[in-house]
């Protein structure tokens, strides 16, 4: 039984039919049917039910499955782990949503150079839908994105949860309101990312609860964007708590909403039969070393920095 055979194998499973598996093998359709004959024969039981155009795993088929996806998984992390050179940098690749990468990704590299953490990082700034597939697919071994993740194959480790806040230029009138509630945005502009940003399906979301369609005027690729609009007095958003930093424009309010504030949860993802590597798990311990200082620090802003109020 060779390695070769049991990848070949596992994309016969995974695509049901011999054509698209081999295909995805970059080997003939021939070569890949006769692999698995030779498979069947040396453990002597049938593996697939022969549907015409697609196949299906038999009993057998099944239990090999499983184990040939932990042979192929830990054939994979030992050749990853002999190529890699300490004195160079353990090496992972992540991707990360882009509210969440202008403040954590430069947190966790400046945490690593402060404590000799050697990482040779891959990273790319991407919406959720391209992180998970992306996972999915075995191109990066981690993703940080916010839940929730209806998706079984993933293994989702949350880190932090943070309250949405509602971010307004000065001029509004509902940034001097003795209290906003989220029912209070009937009748505004609203100012977002696009549709394949996960904030901006949590805030349609959490607005559709309250059967009300936002007006949506401007859409943004950067939340900086976001951000400079909403202090121009163009619309409102909402935004995450991390979204604030000292650089703001001018005039850009934030206000906590008032009862119980809409949050929302950032999490790590990894393929479920991806084993991580060493340097994905230096990297999730540095991801979890940082949390805690973050959360202090955007904490103390929202008590001793103003503009932000509660009240």
């Amino acid at each position: 039984m060779e390695v070769y055979q049991l990848r070949y194998f596992i994309a016969v499973a995974e695509t049901a039919n011999f054509t698209k598996a081999a295909a995805r093998s970059f080997i003939s359709q021939p070569s890949l049917s006769q692999q698995i004959l030779n498979l069947e024969a040396e453990v002597d039981q049938k593996l697939f039910h022969r549907l015409g155009r697609k196949v299906a795993l038999t009993d057998a088929g099944r239990i090999l499955l499983g184990h040939a996806y932990r042979i192929v998984t830990e054939v994979e992390n030992a050749t990853r782990e002999l190529k890699e050179d300490p004195e160079q940098g353990y090496r992972v690749s992540v991707g990360i949503i882009p509210t969440v990468a202008h403040f954590f990704l430069p947190a966790v590299v400046a945490h690593c150079r402060a404590n000799d953490v050697r990482l040779t990082l891959t990273s790319f700034e991407r919406f959720r839908a391209e992180i998970v597939d992306a996972v999915l697919e075995g191109e990066i071994d981690l993703g940080l994105v916010s839940l929730p993740i209806d998706e079984k194959r993933l293994i989702a480790v949350p880190l932090f949860t943070e309250p949405l806040l509602l971010g307004l230029s000065a001029e509004n009138p509902l940034a001097t309101a003795k209290e906003v509630h989220v029912a209070d945005l009937r009748g505004q502009i609203f100012i977002m990312l696009g549709d394949a940003s996960s904030l901006t399906s949590q805030v349609q979301r959490l607005l559709g609860d309250l059967d009300f369609e936002p007006r949506i005027l401007h859409r943004a690729a950067q939340i900086s964007t976001v951000k400079s609009l909403t202090a121009m007095g163009l619309g409102v958003s909402i935004l995450p708590r991390s979204a604030r930093t000292a650089n703001d424009p001018a005039g850009l309010v934030y206000r906590k909403f008032a009862g119980v504030s809409p949050t929302r949860t950032i999490a790590l993802i990894r393929h479920y039969r991806r084993h991580l590597g060493r340097g994905a798990q230096m990297f999730a311990d540095a991801a979890r070393s940082v949390v805690g200082p973050l959360h202090d620090a955007a904490s103390a802003s929202l008590v001793n920095n103003i503009p932000i109020s509660g009240n």
